[in-house]
């Protein structure tokens, strides 16, 4: 008995020890041989300069965010400044090779803060170049106060057309679109695919009425037709009861009822009523402006001309999809940063001077390189045309053309500019 135990102590000893030279169970028979040492960072040469530091302002406030008639996608809280985050790491990643370190500073007003105190703070603090991200009563003030006189201010909200023409002053460019470079986009198209008849329906907030009379502009410039200017005055207020799509349906039927038209043009920018118009006229048509095919400088479907890399990053980073104005203040860093690194400075005014020369152009995902205006300050870039989830065109469309760029066929151009460019 005692030998039957001495023998398979001996035994399991054995399996033991073939257990310790195989690993764990399941495990491969050869060892995996253990990952290189990571090889240490280069030491910067002797005797480097450490980079300079360039700093970009960020003045935008705290309003009460308008909630639209849906609550499917609800307004970002850091909508526009998320932008310019993204943006600022985005120069620094050039920055380490051209030994320049790009900071961003924000002064975030609350609602009833004091805009121009917070402005002169940055002045103060030695900022010369100030994305603002600011309605365009607003931008006006700052952009008239004596301490902005040697100040860049970069407009990522303000679409007015009138900043643009007797409003418009030297010390702004504007990165967001205008509304008539929004309208002519969509008109464009509209007159390419010969839906020449337009119904336009527009709300009842001053920024309604400065969309449909920048839509009434492009009409008359493309050759489209104005059926009608039919203002939407109906308030369903019972919209989310069981019945309520009902009484929409009913409404917008009679609205529509006895108008011969190619397509309905809506402007509703606080996103009141336009979702209510499409599927519900009485005869089937498409709809575009603010709802169906909306005219933007950029949107959640955009994925061309390498666009996915600034999606994804900028989705990593918020956790969201990048807006409009989002894309405005990014591209507003990106354009400074651009700056720096081709005049290679760290000077405030070499930088500005350079944004206005006819050397600058900014890479931006849209397929062509996008540069400023001399006679009024905007940035000129082609206009995506979507829907909810598809990229349907890029305005300006083949066809129209420019004696110096197609670009210039969307919003004002030089020989019909109202803009002095005074401070």
């Amino acid at each position: 008995m005692n030998g039957l135990v001495r023998f398979l102590m001996r035994g399991a000893l054995a399996l033991v020890a073939s257990a310790a030279l195989l690993g764990p169970a399941g495990a491969d028979e050869t060892p995996t041989p253990a990952p290189p040492a990571a090889a240490p960072a280069p030491a910067p040469p002797a005797g480097a300069k450490p980079p300079v530091t360039i700093r970009i302002g960020y003045l935008g406030q705290h309003v009460t965010v308008h909630l639209p008639h849906s609550y499917l996608d609800l307004p970002p809280a850091d909508e526009g400044v998320a932008g310019a985050r993204v943006a600022i790491d985005d120069n620094n990643t050039t920055g380490r090779f051209t030994g320049q370190n790009f900071v961003l500073d924000e002064a975030l007003v609350p609602e009833d803060g004091d805009i121009a105190g917070t402005f002169r703070k940055l002045v103060q603090d030695g900022h010369r170049s100030i994305i603002v991200d600011l309605p365009a009563a607003a931008l006006l003030t700052i952009a008239d106060l004596p301490e902005a006189k040697n100040t860049l201010l970069l407009n990522v909200a303000a679409k007015d057309d009138e900043l643009r023409a007797a409003q418009c002053r030297a010390n702004i460019l504007h990165l967001i679109p205008s509304r008539a470079m929004l309208a002519d986009a969509l008109v464009q198209y509209l007159v390419l695919k010969r839906w020449r008849e337009v119904l336009l329906v527009p709300g009842p907030t001053d920024a309604d009425k400065a969309y449909a009379a920048a839509i009434e502009r492009s009409i008359k410039k493309f050759g489209a037709k104005l059926v009608q200017s039919k203002p939407w005055t109906y308030d369903p207020g019972a919209r989310r009861t069981d019945t309520g799509h009902f009484q929409i349906s009913a409404e917008v039927a009679r609205f529509t009822q006895g108008i011969s038209y190619d397509v309905m043009v809506v402007a509703d920018e606080e996103g009141e009523f336009g979702a209510d118009l499409p599927f519900r006229s009485t005869d089937p048509r498409p709809v575009a402006g603010t709802e169906g095919l909306v005219p933007a400088a950029w949107a959640r479907p955009f994925e061309q001309w390498g666009a996915t890399q600034l999606q994804n990053r900028f989705k990593r980073k918020t956790q969201r999809w990048m807006t409009e104005r989002d894309y405005a203040a990014w591209m507003a860093v990106r354009a400074v940063g651009e700056a720096a690194t081709r005049a290679q400075t760290a000077d405030e005014s070499a930088i500005m001077q350079y944004l206005h020369s006819d050397k600058f152009d900014l890479a931006a995902f849209k397929g062509v390189k996008l540069s400023f205006r001399p006679w009024d300050g905007q940035l000129r870039q082609p206009i995506l045309l979507t829907s909810s989830d598809s990229l349907v065109s890029v305005s300006p469309q083949p066809g129209f053309l420019h004696q110096f760029s197609e670009l210039d066929t969307l919003g004002i151009d030089q020989p019909e500019t109202q803009c002095k460019l005074t401070k």
